[in-house]
């Protein structure tokens, strides 16, 4: 499917631009902010989410305001148009990836409006459907590392799949429990983070030990160096890239692997990421769609791809209280379906502002 050529001449009518700050703390020791863009438009509203993960630039965008975005265009126009504005006003962020965030937030929010304006879904504009998605319980393990976040997740749904981030800190005991007692499906090695609070540097030892440990699991993001290479080798087909990847040129430059972690925001734009996944149906590559930390409709919008594009992958995109501190006592437990009756990029009536 090529799915751009089926969105790009979309009509797109916007009014004004409304931003909406959202702020909750995370199971991972940090409080996220994140803003809705809301782009209303003959009497709908389309919904994006910007990422970004510095709380100072939000607000640097709250009190500056949206841009000037009124007016009648194509769908591809309007994504020209927000490639080239400047969408950090109070000065360009540390960090490359969020230009790409930023503008996934604005280039989102466009093709929920357009697509609510042509009363059409995602899936019907693809000529594809929705079907259930798959997700994980994305979860880190605490400092010191223990296996009580994944009890909590198994005492309230017994099959609960995960997707963890190894660290030094993993003890032998603590990656026995989860090899015995947990169905651990990826394992994200984050080898490609640079600057963040997560940085994980390549430990040999360690990959060595998870590899041997889960035969099954899919390993995100390892770095190569001279001493990981050789544990790697032979391992491709159960790799996945995901941070170093923000366009399909940055897949062709990585060593050829079986998976790739779709992240919308990475991409950028609506176009952009199309083709990565046009490139993955392409090339046989097992694609999964993961998330943010998404606090409003952007998580339904990650819902909504994978259900089209990967529904039966090892998803990120559990509904946002499995991010919580402390879980509910109840989940939503996978596969996940979507509302009826909705349109847009919306996958549930909470993906729609109040």
């Amino acid at each position: 499917m090529n799915g751009y050529e089926a969105l790009r001449s979309l009509p797109l009518a916007v009014a004004d631009c409304e931003l909406v700050r959202h702020e909750r703390a995370t199971s991972s020791g940090f409080d996220r902010v994140t803003t809705e863009i809301r782009l209303h438009g003959d009497d709908s509203v389309g919904v994006g989410e910007d990422v970004t993960y510095e709380a100072s630039l939000h607000d640097d965008l709250h009190e500056t305001g949206a841009p000037p975005l009124s007016g009648e265009y194509e769908f591809e126009t309007f994504s020209e148009i927000v490639g080239d504005l400047d969408l950090f006003p109070g000065g360009a962020p540390e960090r490359e990836a969020f230009y790409d965030y930023r503008r996934w937030g604005f280039e989102s929010a466009a093709l929920d409006l357009a697509l609510q304006q042509a009363e059409t879904t995602l899936a019907e504009a693809l000529d594809a459907s929705y079907d259930p998605v798959r997700f994980l319980a994305s979860t880190r393990l605490g400092e010191p590392p223990t296996f009580d976040r994944i009890e909590a997740f198994q005492s309230r749904l017994s099959d609960a799949e995960f997707k963890l981030d190894p660290t030094d800190e993993w003890t032998a005991d603590v990656i026995d429990q989860l090899s015995s007692a947990a169905a651990v499906r990826v394992l994200d090695l984050k080898g490609h983070y640079h600057g963040t609070t997560v940085d994980q540097e390549a430990n040999p030892e360690l990959y060595r030990t998870l590899f041997e440990a889960f035969p099954d699991a899919v390993f995100e993001d390892p770095a190569i160096t001279d001493e990981t290479e050789p544990i790697l080798d032979g391992e491709f087909d159960r790799i996945s890239w995901d941070a170093p990847v923000h366009d399909v040129a940055d897949l062709k430059a990585l060593p050829d692997s079986g998976w790739l972690n779709v992240k919308p925001s990475r991409f950028g734009s609506v176009e952009s990421l199309l083709a990565a996944f046009e490139h993955c149906a392409d090339e046989h590559l097992n694609a999964y769609v993961g998330g943010q930390f998404e606090l409003g409709a952007g998580r339904g919008h990650l819902q909504a791809l994978a259900s089209v594009f990967c529904p039966d992958g090892p998803n990120d995109v559990a509904p946002i209280v499995y991010n919580d501190p402390t879980l509910p006592e109840s989940l939503p437990a996978s596969p996940l379906h979507p509302t009826d009756g909705l349109d847009g990029l919306a996958w549930s009536f909470t993906d729609r502002p109040d």
